[in-house]
């Protein structure tokens, strides 16, 4: 039986405030990008999201950012490694002290992106994500889109997790659409829904342009704060389940 992960990035509360249904998406997920307060969340939000984990059996990533709240962490940095490094250990940290059994770590958006190209600052994350690893003694995966992430974790040791997006628009090269550009987002459930079965059966998405685009991937990312998010996840997974694709965690 085929199966693939199901991801979601919540925790997000800006000033306490949620930017997303977190009961309903954690209902339908199987792992959850838990913000630890570089970009979003704080430590009550950290425990409400371990809390609710625990509840509807999902498994707990880590998701640091840029320390830069006032622009949700969408915003590249230029950063020492050693203080990026640094800034990315200490989120690790506040999410272990919330109670999370952190079983994966994925970068948040400028982040997530830049280290896709750049290897310093690949490396920066890959090595804070390296200490908690051999903290808690066992292997701690990074997941994310291939590129000079994907090539650090493995000079380290760390397995590293490929995933693919299900409301994000994807350029022919096999990128993503820059959000500042038209076709970015998508919020069509069903819509999404049928590219979540294409992806967890034949590994290829769509692009802007009607090009097939090869996306190998063991998890699926549906944004959280996205308008549409819980009518997509619900309907990703209806369409999973009729499929025969069994969502679960992987790691």
């Amino acid at each position: 039986m085929a199966s693939i992960d199901l991801n979601a990035d919540l925790g997000e509360t800006v000033d306490g405030v949620p930017t997303a249904d977190d009961e309903a998406m954690f209902a339908v997920i199987s792992s959850a990008n838990v913000a630890c307060g570089g970009h979003a969340g704080d430590a009550a939000s950290m425990r409400d999201a371990v809390a609710r984990a625990a509840r509807f059996g999902v498994a707990v990533g880590a998701h640091p950012s840029y320390p830069d709240p006032a622009n949700f962490g969408r915003v590249a940095m230029t950063m020492d490694p050693a203080d990026l490094g640094a800034a990315v250990a200490a989120q690790l940290a506040s999410l272990l002290a919330a109670g999370a059994d952190i079983r994966y770590v994925k970068p948040h958006g400028a982040l997530y992106h830049a280290v896709i190209s750049d290897r310093t600052q690949a490396d920066a994350v890959v090595s804070a994500v390296a200490a908690l690893a051999d903290r808690l003694g066992r292997p701690l995966p990074v997941l994310g889109l291939p590129g000079e992430i994907e090539r650090s974790a493995a000079s380290t040791g760390l397995p590293f997790v490929r995933e693919a997006f299900l409301d994000r628009g994807y350029l022919p090269e096999g990128g993503l659409v820059p959000r500042t550009r038209p076709g970015a987002l998508l919020d069509d459930p069903e819509l999404v829904a049928a590219r979540a079965v294409r992806l967890a059966l034949d590994g290829v998405v769509e692009a802007v342009d009607g090009a097939v685009v090869a996306a190998e991937a063991a998890s699926l990312c549906v944004h959280g704060d996205s308008p549409s998010a819980v009518a997509m996840a619900r309907a990703v997974r209806t369409a999973l389940d009729a499929a025969g694709v069994e969502v679960r965690a992987p790691w």
